[in-house]
């Protein structure tokens, strides 16, 4: 990686004085000639690398097939990086040395960073860190696995610090020696996400980022459904779902009604290989009549994640500001913070109140004009429900430019008359999301949607595609909601269960928050195993229960989260934590 930085700025953590900005961008054509002459001024007339050329320009064969990624201010080329991809002919540093004598794997997933170079009216402006930086991000986006090098030696310290190691050999290169470096991505990672947090995020206020890939690496969300590494990730193995017990996700423990198996059963090749109505309308309009709201009213989609993404990142930026309930799902933290980069304040349930929301403290907040406020009610992983009553009166007094989300996931669980769909329909700023997953057995279906006011949809309807809900979907939800009287024998159930599994895990010690939905949240004691010690145990026995402990800030390393299941099989779950237990003792 050769490189201009005469007298660079050392990298690090912080700094007092903003950085210039810069445009990122790949390298045009144009670009590139202004690219070829700045590398003569420095490597052929500063640096006396390589002789001068009669056209002032420095080029070489590897640039048909490198990649340039230029910083400019303004119009300026402030500086440039080249990265040579892993499907390269060669490496430039193969001028160098034998791939024989090089101790790195040319696997395939290999990249080379060269040509790190800053004009010197930039030097010491951290453009030397954002091209780094830039490189490395462009060879993980990629899939690249590991980089590879040649730094200036009077500058070797800028390449360590931010992860590179030397392997034992150098170069020299007219008046420079270079040393061969090399680091694996995930060193890199580390190294960017500790050390230079902070300046990252400096260097990221300023830059204005063209790249094809995103700044940062967006940040996977956790959810149960481990349980699938038992079954197989490709299906190979469906029969073991009759002795895998998935209690780490929160699937209905019945089956769906009779009228959705019967529908499916009998026309399931025709469903499969028919394409379903572009836009729902058979579903918007039962769902309509069976929640007593207009047909505008509502938006389909494939499940709540789907919506959550949908419309968060339609309707928020990263200058926006939201409220979430801590502790409640992650899906709302990861896509407002990781996805977006929203600020996003949390509004503290209290164990000792058995996590419930507070009516004064939450009118309080929803006053203080945030863009958007979400309410999970019944929340996850606690199960606590704040009556609807309760709640509609609260946001009565919430500003109208402040959007308020209630994801109703669980609501029927709750109680008949719970739901505030009604209320949002006539709503200037509220939003109820329903998935059809938990309470209706339809979680492999992907069925969900919006009940809000006309206004708050509108935008989204343009921007949800056709045949957003696949035709057995569409099916099972109409027949589902045909069929209401059956569903509320199972939530009757459901509670039975519930309470009966409750005074179970009891017996062990454990403190159960009484929840209103199809889970229960279990505080272990704290002088007994912790809760991923549990969790990896159970699953030596087949059962897959959630660690909760990233579900909330201060949940704390002794919470679990775990789905009532049928009667037979909550026996199950039973005995195979008190074997669990006893091999702690």
């Amino acid at each position: 990686m050769q490189m201009c930085e005469l007298a660079p700025v050392p990298l690090r953590s912080h700094s007092p004085e903003p950085p210039l900005s810069f445009t990122l961008t790949l390298a045009t054509n144009a670009d590139r000639e202004a690219i070829y002459r700045l590398r003569h001024e420095v490597y052929a007339s500063e640096l006396r690398q390589h002789s001068a050329a009669h056209e002032g320009k420095l080029r070489d064969p590897l640039d048909d097939h490198n990649i340039y990624i230029v910083a400019k201010s303004r119009t300026d080329i402030a500086g440039f990086v080249s990265v040579t991809p892993a499907n390269a002919p060669a490496f430039s540093v193969e001028k160098y040395f034998s791939r024989s004598e090089m101790p790195i794997r040319f696997d395939g997933k290999l990249v080379e960073i060269r040509l790190l170079t800053v004009h010197k009216k930039y030097r010491g402006a951290h453009l030397a860190a954002l091209l780094m930086y830039a490189a490395f991000r462009w060879a993980e986006s990629h899939g690249a696995a590991h980089v590879i090098a040649i730094g200036r030696r009077e500058i070797r310290e800028l390449y360590e610090r931010v992860g590179l190691t030397r392997i034992g050999l150098s170069t020299q290169s007219g008046e420079v020696t270079y040393d061969l470096m090399h680091a694996q991505i995930g060193d890199i990672r580390k190294k960017a996400s500790s050390t230079f947090s902070l300046l990252l995020e400096r260097i990221e206020e300023s830059t204005e980022w063209r790249l094809s890939f995103p700044f940062r690496r967006p940040a996977a969300c956790f959810h149960g459904g481990a349980f699938f590494s038992a079954i197989g990730q490709r299906f190979d193995s469906l029969e073991r779902q009759e002795t895998v017990i998935n209690a780490d996700v929160l699937d209905a423990w019945f089956p769906p009604s009779p009228m959705v198996l019967a529908a499916l059963n009998n026309h399931l090749s025709w469903l499969l290989r028919t394409s379903p109505p572009a836009a729902c309308e058979g579903l918007i309009e039962t769902i309509a009549a069976a929640r007593g709201v207009d047909p505008a009213n509502i938006l389909p989609g494939a499940g709540s994640s789907d919506l959550i993404f949908r419309a968060f990142r339609h309707w928020l930026t990263p200058h926006c500001h939201a409220l979430i309930l801590d502790p409640t799902y992650g899906e709302y933290a990861h896509v407002l913070e990781q996805v977006i980069g929203c600020t996003v304040d949390r509004l503290s349930l209290l164990s000792e109140n058995d996590f419930d929301v507070d009516v004064h403290r939450l009118k309080a907040a929803l006053a203080d004009g945030y863009d958007l406020v979400v309410i999970v009610n019944p929340n996850s992983p606690t199960g606590r429900h704040m009556s609807g009553k309760n709640l509609e009166a609260a946001l009565r007094e919430t500003p109208s430019q402040t959007r308020i989300w209630i994801d109703e996931t669980y609501v029927e669980y709750a109680g008949e008359n719970e739901s505030l769909e009604q209320f949002a329909a006539i709503s200037e700023n509220v939003i109820v999301c329903k998935s059809m997953s938990k309470v209706y057995a339809l979680s492999g279906a992907r069925a969900a949607y919006l009940c809000a006011g006309p206004h708050q949809l509108e935008a989204l309807r343009a921007i949800t595609p056709p045949w957003v809900i696949s035709l057995p979907a569409q099916i099972a939800g109409v027949r589902a909601l045909q069929d209401p009287a059956y569903y509320q024998l199972r939530y009757k159930e459901t509670a039975q269960l519930r309470t009966e599994l409750a005074i179970e895990f009891a017996q062990f010690g454990w403190r159960i928050v009484p929840g209103m939905a199809n889970f229960l949240l279990c505080q272990l004691p704290s002088d007994g195993p912790d809760a991923a010690t549990l969790v990896r145990r159970s699953r030596d026995y087949g059962l897959f229960v959630r660690d909760a402990a990233g579900m909330g800030t201060k949940m704390g390393s002794h919470c679990v989260r775990v789905a009532v299941k049928d009667r037979h099989t909550n026996v199950r779950m039973t005995d195979i934590l008190q074997r669990v237990l006893r091999t702690d003792n």
